[in-house]
């Protein structure tokens, strides 16, 4: 007895710490290489001053051979006036989330020739204009979706501070609405599909806003929030806001039943920060924090769009 005890015990450990090991699709990172595409279009019909506005880099794993992987759009922060896809925050979830085995568009929308981070209209219709880009996005990698090997019926929309802001107005507004908030008129030509709301599998906000809180009465989209308890930037409440930040959209989608998780960061600003400055270059600390709201996020995403 005590000699098949013997022979056995190391097979049991050996399973034991195999099963440990396990990594998941989706959740885990299971990849170390990533193929990037850099300065690919959306929208090749663009006029020659706004070809640069709807630009994207391609992540995809190397040496994955998936024909229906889910598809993140990620969109850049900058108040609608600054930015672009080479944002370190972009790239760092666009590369850490190939690695899971998912495929990320890193896009560049169009910004404000205004000055949206001190009018507030401005903001609002930054934010229309930008939204309008994404679900240009979204209609051309739907209708590229076996050239890019992704399901059509799995595109993310992601973002940090102003890209948060967009994914969630893309998924919860309609044209109609957000542009009358926006005080651009309904009989406008800008004002296309009015009533048009795009059907998406999740939303990933980190530290972004919704401007009305009731829109989140018009859709069931999972939302995953990651925010800073400090942030003085994007609020996480509407009590010093003209938006409705983190929390808010946290217990409101709570009550409606709509699937969401929230993560503060404890004594950290915008973007993590434990002060915010947008000329500061994030250093190992606030990357360490972002791999984490990625992680967070990931496991979200594993269990409400993935399963």
């Amino acid at each position: 007895m005590l000699k098949k005890l013997f022979i056995y015990l190391p097979v049991f450990c050996l399973a034991i710490a195999a099963q440990a090991q396990t990594k998941h699709r989706y959740k885990d990172i299971i990849y170390q290489g990533v193929a990037v595409e850099k300065d690919q279009t959306y929208n090749p019909n663009a006029l020659k001053e706004d070809k640069k506005a709807y630009l994207f880099d391609l992540y995809r794993p190397t040496g994955d051979d998936e024909k229906h992987r889910p598809l993140i759009i990620w969109m850049h922060g900058g108040g609608f006036k600054f930015g672009s896809k080479s944002a370190k925050g972009v790239q760092l979830w666009s590369k850490t989330f190939a690695q899971r085995g998912y495929v990320c568009a890193n896009i560049n929308y169009r910004l404000s020739k205004k000055n949206p981070l001190f009018h507030f209209d401005e903001l609002l219709k930054g934010t229309y204009y930008a939204v309008q880009d994404v679900k240009l996005a979204i209609e051309y990698f739907k209708k590229n979706a076996i050239r890019y090997g992704i399901d059509p019926n799995k595109i993310i929309l992601g973002g940090n501070s102003a890209g948060g802001i967009i994914a969630l107005q893309a998924a919860y507004s309609s044209n109609e609405e957000l542009a009358k908030m926006a005080n651009i008129s309904a009989d406008s030509a800008e004002v296309n599909f009015p009533e048009e709301r795009v059907k998406v599998a999740a939303v990933i906000n980190f530290w972004g806003a919704i401007y009305n809180l009731d829109w989140l009465k018009n859709a069931e989209v999972p939302i995953v929030t990651c925010l800073g308890s400090n942030d003085g930037l994007v609020s996480p409440t509407h009590k010093s806001a003209p938006m409705y930040g983190g929390e808010d959209i946290h217990d409101k989608a709570t009550a409606l039943g709509i699937p969401n998780e929230l993560k503060v960061f404890e004594g950290y600003s915008h973007e993590l920060q434990k002060h915010f400055d947008p000329l500061f270059e994030n250093g190992k600390g606030t990357e360490d924090r972002w791999l984490e709201a990625g992680q967070f996020t990931a496991d979200f995403l594993y269990k409400y769009v993935i399963n």
